[in-house]
């Protein structure tokens, strides 16, 4: 299980939310069976899902990131609910490039940067709400942070990591989100700034020992921090057959029928966690009664 923490500066200017994904990230890279840049990747799209989701009000809200820089990784693309349990799909799970010049899974170059980052929020609302801007470096800490400020205005640093190990199992994954609201005082924002700067890198503090609390204090250290909240979050895929059922329906008659003539059962498999339907032809057959 992930654990997440917030923390708020004693004069409520600054929220931090914070959080150890190890099991999360390691759970995408079991189901999708990732190279290690693309574990790297689809992990920090997911570490931010999940920091952005615990913002959301509703029990059945959900917020939708999906990042094409135009790189080799293709679509990324995470969900979120409202207690940062998350999902995520990488359309093309191996991808194998060189190291960057600091000698690190280079993930810009795996996800371009010619390209979008999407940020979409359903929250029961007639339309969901949707926001899009242009990639700043498809490293996605950079892009998120890049996201508050052009479009909800609110300045923010978003550090996200993962470290993968040689057997391309997860060693550590997490990050933090740091927001100041509009009356935040200079003051408080060099403070800020100095701690961001003298904190090592989201990996190394977490392969050292130090926690998501810990990480969130931190970042608030001289602003006499507290505990807001904390939660478990996990690597949480809701697909059912149900769901499944009207995604088949809503490919249309003239599709449902060439299934239904091929004589065949079909398999439909879901991106996000590899569970597979089958539906027999007599199954077919009743959901082409309800297809337009």
């Amino acid at each position: 299980m992930g654990k997440i923490v917030r923390t708020i500066s004693e004069d409520a200017s600054v929220v931090v939310t914070a959080i150890d994904a190890l099991d999360i990230v390691s759970e995408i890279e079991r189901i999708h069976k990732t190279s290690a840049v693309i574990t790297a990747a689809t992990g920090r799209l997911a570490i931010a899902a999940s920091l952005m989701g615990i913002g959301l009000k509703g029990d059945d809200d959900t917020l939708t990131l999906r990042v094409n820089g135009g790189g080799p990784s293709g679509a990324i693309i995470a969900v979120s609910d409202s207690r940062g349990n998350v999902k995520a799909y990488p359309c093309n799970p191996v991808v194998e490039i060189p190291l960057n010049d600091k000698g690190k899974l280079d993930v810009g170059g795996a996800v371009g940067k010619n390209g979008t980052l999407s940020v979409v929020k359903d929250m029961g609302l007639k339309e969901p709400y949707v926001g899009q801007i242009p990639l700043v470096s498809g490293e996605i800490g950079d892009d998120i942070a890049s996201y508050f400020a052009i479009s909800e205005q609110i300045p923010t640093v978003c550090g996200v990591g993962v470290l993968v190990n040689p057997d391309l199992t997860v060693k550590a994954a997490g990050g933090y989100l740091i927001q100041l609201l509009p009356f935040a005082p200079e003051s408080c924002i060099d403070t800020i700034e100095n701690n961001v700067n003298a904190m090592p890198s989201v990996t190394q503090m977490l392969s050292s020992g130090v926690t998501a609390e810990e990480m969130a204090m931190r970042a608030l250290e001289g602003l006499n921090p507290n505990v807001l909240d904390s939660f478990t979050a996990s690597y949480r895929c809701d697909c059912s057959r149900e769901r499944v059922e009207d995604a088949v329906v809503s490919v249309g008659k003239e599709t449902l029928e060439e299934m239904i003539a091929d004589g065949k059962s079909e398999e439909v498999c879901c991106h996000f966690c590899g569970k597979k339907y089958i539906f027999t032809q007599r199954e077919l057959k009743s959901l082409l009664e309800k297809a337009k």
